[in-house]
């Protein structure tokens, strides 16, 4: 009996990846279940060729998705891997040239999120018979270079297959990388469009199954030790919880712990879920995005108990977030990169399921004060008045997107996911979205890319469906992003995938409008407008003519469009209700006042004003910053051992 197949590098890699299988406990499922793919002359004949005939000879073991843009074919990788707790994710295959290189946001978004995405770039030939070829990059100083390297620092794993041999080591140590919840992100392997194609006797062991047992990595005894003698002399301890608590699924021991102890929690944009809105304990987001409910107990507090976060300046609210002279951090994270962080003397390198198991025993008998759980109770009852009020509608023709975001939570159910990732939404969202299911807040905002929204959406839907549940999946975008990259609403409608997309249009951006605004730039460029011959800017009051609504009509959805009128709110709630009724995927379209802001969490965010300016905006926004910047610290964390 043979023990190896003849085949391409490409068919051989295809294989491969259809047998690999995460586990994690009791749960085993397909570390990649499809690939994403748009193909070119680089990968047609490779990776396209071997697709096709797998699709012919096993229909199901590796299916194919089309794409309409290689940097959302990643989006939609990443957003199915937050939904399946990174335990699986897709393949995209591109061709040589732009279509490896507009992968590289994609890039960067998984792996500054922590998210797995496995990458395979075509690459140029690599016996440079024809050299150079349609699209190939030459740099006369590195003739080996080719655009495929720029990866190299946007990847958690990136090498390039030179020689058929190579597939073996590669390959595995791409799934090493995939399945590590400490050092996962994108993975990249560059495939030379004439080694795709090329033969190899490939042993029949590379084709079977095999698991990958992810790591869940239990606290060191003193480490451990030291973290419980923190908190139990602690008399305002604050938990952190990020994005972490999820992946682990360790959100019913933080349940349990913060039950037991009275420990008030908030939560960062990849930890929203990880408590219910209405759990005493929580009290919403923090940081720069935060509440002010959540705020106000983190800048008191003197012992911050950090799980699964890597601590963005958002979360820290650029290091003023936390005042307790004598804070100390207790650090709870399966990356010691993370654990480490703010110069804790505390780390726990653990994963958070495995921590908070261990740390609920050994915190037995300890409580917060009455006081201080009084405290946390009274300011959580005050925001969720605020947020009560906030939701409440004006009446006015074009709402503020705070309103809209009420309508929409009270639109939706509560298994239902909202997606979104960039401009003012984001912050809105953290503040106010009422998450009622540990999946049920889908926010990339390490990234914080502009058209992920959709794209993650879909990903999204997508692992909502790979786990049985077909549960609704809204997408809220704003204009300027929705131009950025809305292509993927071709492939919700070519394959029957159901999301719903509420587009809030404001004619501009209204995110770093208000953020201009403050910074004392006056909004310039931020707004949609035709452009002023006379003025030179786009300034004006003249809103460009286009139909954004007609637009996603194009593509095949079905499209409500909300009128500027006083019942505008009433009109958005009918909307989503005709929207989850249907099967089919729908946008509606709603236009909101962007000068109206959300209720104010308290938190600070760090963006430099010019220290010289001859416009008075600007100066009188470099004061207001100057004064804000006093409660900045250099460091935190700054306890001294013994």
């Amino acid at each position: 009996m043979t023990s190896t197949k003849r085949m391409t590098v490409s068919q051989a890699l295809i294989e491969f990846l259809a047998h690999q299988w995460t586990v994690d406990g009791d749960i085993r499922e397909r570390t990649i279940p499809g690939v994403f793919g748009i193909f070119g002359h680089g990968n047609v004949a490779g990776i396209g060729q071997a697709l096709r005939q797998l699709n012919v000879d096993q229909p199901d073991l590796m299916p194919y998705h089309q794409a309409r843009n290689e940097q959302a074919m990643v989006h939609q990788s990443v957003g199915y891997a937050r939904m399946r707790r990174r335990r699986a994710t897709f393949a995209s295959a591109a061709s040589v040239g732009p279509g490896a290189t507009n992968m590289l946001t994609g890039a960067a978004l998984a792996t500054t999120n922590r998210l797995p995405a496995l990458l395979l770039p075509s690459d140029t030939f690599a016996t440079r018979v024809a050299d150079p070829v349609l699209q190939q990059l030459e740099q006369p100083w590195d003739i080996g270079l080719t655009v495929n390297d720029a990866f190299r620092p946007l990847s958690r794993f990136f090498d390039r297959v030179q020689r058929p041999e190579q597939l073996y080591s590669i390959a595995l140590g791409a799934m090493r990388v995939l399945t590590d919840p400490a050092e996962t992100g994108a993975v990249t392997i560059a495939l030379p469009e004439d080694v795709q194609a090329e033969t190899i006797d490939v042993p029949l062991a590379f084709l079977r199954d095999r698991e990958w047992h992810l790591r869940r990595p239990r606290p060191e005894r003193a480490a451990l030790a030291r973290a419980v003698a923190a908190i139990r002399s602690a008399k305002r301890p604050f938990v952190v919880a990020g994005g972490g608590v999820l992946y682990s699924g360790a959100e019913d021991g933080l349940r349990a712990l913060v039950e037991a102890t009275g420990i008030p929690v908030g939560t960062t944009q990849a930890g929203g879920g990880s408590l219910v809105w209405d759990h005493p304990q929580y009290l919403g987001a923090v940081g720069a995005t935060g509440t002010a409910a959540a705020n106000r107990l983190a800048a008191d507090a003197d012992v911050v108990i950090g799980i699964g976060t890597r601590y963005s300046d958002f979360t820290t609210a650029s290091r003023t977030a936390f005042q307790d002279p004598g804070v100390r951090f207790v650090n709870i994270n399966v990356a010691a990169f993370d654990a480490y962080k703010h110069g804790t003397q505390l780390p726990v390198i653990a994963d958070a399921r495995e921590a908070l198991a261990e740390l609920a025993i050994e915190l037995e008998g300890f409580e917060v004060s009455a006081e201080y759980a009084q405290r946390a109770a009274d300011e959580k009852r005050a925001w969720d008045a605020v947020v009560d009020e906030a939701f409440l509608p004006s009446g006015a023709a074009r709402p503020g997107q705070t309103e809209i975001i009420g309508a929409v939570q009270s639109s939706t159910a509560p298994d239902d996911v909202i997606v979104q990732a960039a401009g003012s939404l984001p912050g809105d969202l953290h503040k106010l979205w009422r998450v009622r299911d540990p999946l049920g807040y889908h926010v990339e905002y390490a990234f914080s890319c502009m058209g992920y929204e959709i794209a993650g959406g879909l990903g999204a839907k997508r692992g909502a469906l790979a786990g049985g549940s077909d549960r609704d999946v809204v997408v809220m975008v704003g204009d300027g992003s929705y131009l950025m990259l809305n292509s993927e609403l071709v492939t919700a409608v070519a394959e029957g995938i159901k999301i719903i997309v509420v587009l809030v249009q404001n004619h501009g951006f209204a995110s770093i409008g208000h953020l201009s605004e403050t910074v004392g730039s006056e909004r310039f460029g931020t707004k949609y407008r035709v452009y002023d011959e006379v003025a030179r800017n786009f300034q004006g009051d003249r809103v460009l003519p286009v139909d954004l609504a007609m637009n996603a009509r194009s593509y095949g959805l079905d499209v409500i469009e909300i009128a500027p009128t006083a019942t505008a709110i009433d009109d958005l709630r009918a909307a989503m209700a005709a929207a989850k009724a249907s099967d089919r995927s729908t946008l509606i379209h709603i236009e909101s006042d962007p000068l109206l802001y959300s209720p104010s969490g308290e938190g600070w965010w760090d963006v430099p004003v010019p220290e010289a300016a001859t416009l008075a905006s600007t100066r009188r926004a470099r004061s207001e910053y100057e004064r804000q910047r006093v409660a900045q610290r250099p460091l935190l964390g700054e306890e001294v051992s013994g």
